[in-house]
């Protein structure tokens, strides 16, 4: 009896003290990135820094690959709280016009033009997410997009005639598709190899990050660079868990997401030379789409922007001209 005492108080005695070394608080950080994506690499980096800075305060566990649900899915456990950070891309000008911004073709040029729309709009952005349940804790990125199919090179919008292309859920990636001719299908990003892989769809767009991660290589026969949008991706949190937590943490986590811009940029820039190879390797075969021709056809998508949503062209105005000096 007194040994059975004696392994009882140890295993209480243990239970005791890992639950006195658990953080006070557990942040769940759901996204859809694959092991070895872009979205992973930031998310990691991000909890990487909060969880080195608030010690026992917090602990930051990320879940990737879909694991706590898609995009939309996210969002909705983000507002239950259910889910403490996502990191959504273009899902985002679903729930606001304003980020709609983002989903015209060519607009943003390269990443410095984007951190001064950045520092120029930040406020409009999160104002728009306020407005919809959410905050900004921070921007990472999902990058310049390219397109891949299993019919044919794209060198011009009209060769895009009749493919169906899987696009995320936003209404502006489906109109920018629509007129280009393409037959534009929303789908979360997770069923999409499995739909190209069984013919669903034809093909594709999405960064080289992606693309590689998820072994789109695999099961498309054309990469057509084309860099028609650049996406940043959103740290975000709902404004109901933004608005409890304490100033120290709420610091810590803004202190974190910059820091994890800087990661994101550079990490992201590098993929771009090395995934592309890793797309060639596999048989994929590669070439470069006539931008200009792209853009001209872009016009529609940019003049359906400034009459449908409220202060548009100022908008467009805007980040234009922030793109001056690139």
């Amino acid at each position: 009896m007194k040994i059975t005492n004696l392994v009882t108080a140890v295993a209480v005695s243990i239970v005791a003290a890992s639950q006195g070394m658990a953080a006070e608080m557990t942040m769940k950080f759901g996204h859809v990135g694959a092991p070895g994506s872009l979205f992973e690499a930031s998310v990691d980096n991000f909890a990487e820094c909060v969880n080195g800075k608030m010690g026992d305060k917090a602990e930051v566990q990320t879940f990737g690959s879909s694991q706590l649900g898609k995009d939309k899915e996210l969002l909705q456990k983000l507002k239950l709280g259910q889910v403490d950070f996502a990191l959504p891309s273009s899902v985002m000008s679903s729930v606001d016009d304003v980020f709609g911004i983002f989903e015209m073709p060519y607009i943003i040029k390269d990443r410095d033009h984007m951190r001064r729309v950045q520092g120029a709009m930040m406020d409009k952005f999160q104002k728009a997410a306020e407005d919809n349940g959410y905050h900004i804790v921070g921007l990472a990125e999902n990058g310049f997009r390219h397109i891949t199919n299993n019919v044919r090179p794209i060198n011009k919008p009209e060769d895009l005639k009749g493919i169906k292309l899987r696009t995320p859920n936003g209404t502006w990636r489906v109109k920018m598709f629509q007129e280009y001719g393409a037959n534009p299908t929303p789908m979360a990003f997770s069923d999409v190899f499995t739909a190209l892989q069984t013919g669903v769809i034809d093909g594709q767009e999405n960064p080289y990050a992606q693309i590689a991660s998820a072994k789109f290589q695999e099961v498309q026969k054309y990469l057509s660079i084309t860099g028609h949008v650049y996406t940043p991706a959103y740290i975000l949190t709902s404004k109901k868990a933004w608005d409890k937590w304490p100033d120290d943490v709420k610091a810590t986590l803004t202190d974190c997401a910059n820091a994890t811009q800087d990661f994101t940029y550079k990490k992201a820039a590098e993929l771009e030379t090395e995934l592309l190879q890793v797309i060639k390797d596999a048989g994929v075969e590669v070439n470069e789409a006539d931008k200009d021709a792209f853009i001209e056809a872009s016009k529609p998508i940019y003049d359906a922007f400034s009459a449908e949503v409220d202060g548009g062209d100022a908008m467009i105005q805007e980040v234009l001209g922030l793109g001056k000096s690139s």
